[in-house]
């Protein structure tokens, strides 16, 4: 078995006092540039493993956030994710990401597995099924700053970072109407999931303003909105008579898969069907016609998300988002040839 090395090792290794070693590797002022560089090279040399975790014990503090993720299978994650690991990494902090696969049982047990591993604080955004928000309690108790994101959960005492989903919703099912569509169907994931719920009332709105009346067979629900739920979508809508003229798809993956195999079955896009997604994926400018869509932040939300955390850190007496329960980010619409019936 290898033994570990110790700062007593690199200290007699280079004819230095163990207390020197261990000032240098803490980046003590005392020790000179020249003997830093010395002891860092032979403690690299030497493969020698700073006990972190000690010295995290001594000052309550591990420079960790936990981050807990529906799912990593999602570009909007990613780029959420790049930038709290941009804002975390300039401010010292590393992270620790789970995911939930959408599972509240799977949520607790991360929740748990954070709290045990003393996170610094913990950013999150809820699984479908969490409904209950108990398993966070012991972090408030603690004085563990939680914060949320996308997903924000309904309770007073949430915090988070979001967009207006409802907004977001009626600008998107407006521009539809706008261009000429009377028979709008939304596809969406579980209304469990509070920023569904939202968009399905920002579709409703949109359909009242307009004079529109809204039937409950414009709406499909899928247990997990991405590319494999198009089969059941199409086929939904191809029994529908009269045949939709307007299709508003939650997200970008499955506005794709759903125009890609509606093309197949000879629906001409934006023609007969004129098609809006959400997210602004990478996939929405890559297809043929390119997909109208929300243009949803990702990168600044995880930036705002992480930095409002942080400062809290840094300086707890500052409230965390400034005194307010929740942030909501600016999303535009980006209009493409999906859904330009009017050219």
């Amino acid at each position: 078995m290898n033994k570990e090395i110790t700062i007593y090792d690199i200290a007699k290794g280079i004819g230095v006092s163990p207390t020197t070693v261990s000032r240098a590797l803490n980046n003590h002022p005392a020790v000179k540039e020249k003997t830093k560089k010395k002891i860092f090279q032979a403690a690299s040399e030497m493969g020698y493993q700073s006990n972190v975790f000690a010295a995290n014990l001594r000052s309550k503090k591990t420079n960790n956030i936990g981050v807990i993720v529906p799912s990593l299978n999602s570009s909007f994650q990613a780029s959420v994710l790049a930038g709290m690991e941009k804002i975390a990494s300039e401010a010292g902090y590393n992270l620790v990401i789970t995911q939930s696969l959408e599972s509240s049982e799977k949520e607790i047990a991360n929740t748990l597995s954070m709290f045990k591993s003393r996170v610094d604080g913990l950013i999150v955004s809820l699984a479908s099924e969490a409904e209950k928000l108990e398993h966070f309690e012991p972090f408030h108790k603690k004085g563990i700053p939680v914060l949320f994101y996308d997903r924000v959960a309904n309770s007073r005492d949430s915090v988070g970072v979001t967009i207006d989903n409802i907004h977001a919703a009626q600008i998107a099912t407006n521009h539809l109407i706008e261009q000429g569509c009377k028979n709008i169907v939304h596809v969406l994931g579980s209304t469990k999931i509070s920023v569904y719920a939202e968009r399905l009332k920002g579709f409703k709105y949109a359909l009242i303003d307009n004079g529109m009346i809204f039937k409950e067979d414009q709406v499909i629900v899928l247990d997990k909105i991405d590319e494999n739920g198009a089969e059941y979508v199409v086929d939904k809508i191809l029994n529908l008579n009269p045949l939709p003229d307007g299709l508003f798809v939650s997200n970008d993956a499955c506005a794709a898969s759903c125009m890609n195999q509606l093309i197949q079955k000879g629906i001409k896009i934006p023609e007969d069907i004129a098609l809006v997604g959400f997210n602004n994926e990478v996939i929405s400018r890559l297809v043929h016609p390119k997909i109208t869509t929300i243009n949803y932040p990702g990168v600044e939300m995880g930036e705002v998300v992480m930095r409002n955390l942080i400062n809290h850190l840094d300086e707890p007496e500052t409230m965390l988002l400034q005194n307010t329960n929740k942030i909501t980010l600016r999303s535009d619409l980006i209009i493409r040839d999906s859904s330009l019936k009017k050219k």
